[in-house]
């Protein structure tokens, strides 16, 4: 950044993860008040160094909280029928109330199939068809964990979000199409648009709201934003330093983008923390939810 030039806000995502952690530890011990213990039972398949650091983190703060927590760690070579044999079991395991299978799976599983055979009541990634159909539809279903904290961020950072622009940039189902619904329930005027979008860069300048989730290492550049913009960099992109240390950046060109933005969420901080805030969320929003329906048919007494 050039001497001279004022910079937008850094959104602390770690900070209001950890204020998030507080209203979900106050609801696991009422719910424990009522004889309930939130269970979320995470599927991990093969090796990978990320997965399994994040699984760990997960854990962690699960237990730090009062969640019973589970992992089922398997090997990359296991078969897609005996994965869902053990989705199967979590289905009608009474003590887990959300199941999450850590994307991305090797390539012999298919993925949509797997998210399809979780109970959607106990889909704590929100990804499963009935929930991402009430989303689409203003039902009131389990809602993705990165779209959730993203809007959770534009509403710490800006408050009523009522006819504001918003471009996001990527179309996944992972983030950008739940995270347009999302915003959409919050009176948005929402434009998608993606890497083959024809000239980007004029529609990220319309945006007061940019959210970058495209995958592509420092994509949104300074001069694609116009000031006073507020930006949510859901990317992670791994790179090598020139020292060949690992370091991980995100879609945003942060230093071109930090000094016309509003506000921006840095990488990593930012969006992260709260993706792993609002799964233990999700977690106790389930367990909530199925225990009243349990009661209401008369099987909790």
């Amino acid at each position: 950044m050039a001497e001279g030039q004022s910079q937008g806000r850094i959104i602390d995502g770690k900070a209001r993860a950890a204020e998030l952690r507080k209203r979900v530890a106050a609801d696991v011990l009422m719910q424990a008040e009522r004889g309930v213990v939130p269970g979320l039972a995470v599927v991990v398949v093969g090796d990978d160094p990320a997965s399994q650091v994040y699984v760990r983190g997960k854990l962690k703060m699960t237990a730090e909280l009062g969640i019973h927590s589970i992992a089922h760690r398997l090997p990359g070579t296991v078969s897609q029928e005996a994965l869902l044999e053990l989705v199967a079991a979590l289905n009608v395991d009474p003590v887990i109330h959300g199941i999450l299978v850590q994307l991305p799976l090797p390539n012999h599983i298919d993925a949509l199939v797997i998210t399809e055979a979780i109970d959607p009541r106990k889909d704590v990634d929100g990804l499963h068809s009935h929930n991402m159909a009430l989303l689409a539809t203003g039902g009131d279903g389990m809602v993705p964990c990165t779209p959730l904290g993203c809007l959770m961020l534009l509403h710490q950072e800006l408050g009523d979000l009522a006819g504001l622009h918003a471009v996001v940039v990527g179309r996944s189902y992972l983030v950008g199409k739940p995270l347009a619904d999302l915003l959409l329930r919050e009176n948005c005027t929402i434009t998608i648009a993606h890497s083959r979008t024809r000239d980007l860069p004029s529609v990220c300048r319309n945006a007061d709201i940019l959210v970058a989730a495209v995958g592509i290492p420092r994509y949104i550049k300074g001069d694609w934003v116009k000031a006073g913009v507020t930006v949510i960099d859901v990317g992670i992109n791994r790179t090598t330093d020139e020292k060949g240390k690992v370091r991980l950046i995100g879609d945003v060109d942060f230093d071109s983008v930090v000094t016309k933005a509003h506000a921006i969420t840095p990488v990593p901080g930012g969006v992260g923390p709260m993706t792993i805030a609002c799964l233990l969320l999700n977690t106790v929003t389930a367990a909530e939810r199925i225990h009243a329906s349990e009661k209401s048919r008369g099987q909790v007494r």
